[in-house]
């Protein structure tokens, strides 16, 4: 379990929070069983290709709303749903909704952001599995120089809490290294009563 030092929040990694052999059956069920999309974001008014693959499940109602675009949950799986319960046992939270990213190859990836949207609350919490190859998260303070870089590898488990999305932003950079495919989980709660639907 590896702490990092962030004000007024919680970042904290737990490598192999799931063991290899099992990890690497969800990630092949996770492959072939999610319904993955390609998805299309408006960015300095125009519309560009998420450079990755994404699907979105949970409660009904837990609609979310990032980057222009608006998600609703498909049902959760039985997989899906057995690793929500395991998380929520383990970290004392609650959770109804969880963001799958696929990253294909080095050359996906997500850009520099925050989760701050109005649905997740003031200080969400959100736990992040991975499975397949190694990917590198990187950190930012929003006001001050320097990034923290996070190995994240093969069923390790990501913890982010408190007004850590308040105070900084993260991505997953693309690499010139050739890597296999990535699969991250990042589950959530979203708040009842917030309307998804809002002017960007």
């Amino acid at each position: 379990m590896t702490d990092y030092p962030v004000e007024r929040g919680l970042l904290r990694r737990i490598d192999g929070w799931i063991a290899p052999q099992e990890s690497d059956g969800l990630y092949a069920w996770l492959l072939h069983e999610l319904a993955w999309h390609e998805e299309s974001i408006r960015l300095f008014g125009c519309q560009v290709k998420v450079p990755r693959l994404v699907a979105w499940y949970g409660n009904e109602g837990a609609s979310y709303r990032y980057s222009g675009v608006d998600h609703h949950p498909l049902p959760w799986t039985p997989c899906l749903l057995s690793l929500k319960q395991r998380l929520e046992a383990y970290c004392g939270r609650r959770f109804n909704s969880v963001l799958a990213n696929h990253y294909r190859t080095g050359q996906d990836s997500m850009g520099w952001h925050s989760d701050d949207e109005p649905e997740l609350g003031s200080e969400p919490w959100i736990a992040s599995l991975s499975f397949g190859a190694e990917r590198r998260f990187k950190l930012r303070h929003r006001s001050r120089p320097g990034t923290l870089d996070i190995p994240l590898g093969n069923g390790s488990l990501l913890l982010m809490g408190g007004a850590l999305q308040q105070d900084y932003q993260h991505c997953v950079p693309k690499t010139r290294v050739a890597v296999a495919g990535r699969i991250n989980l990042t589950f959530r709660l979203i708040r009842p009563g917030c309307d998804p639907v809002r002017p960007d």
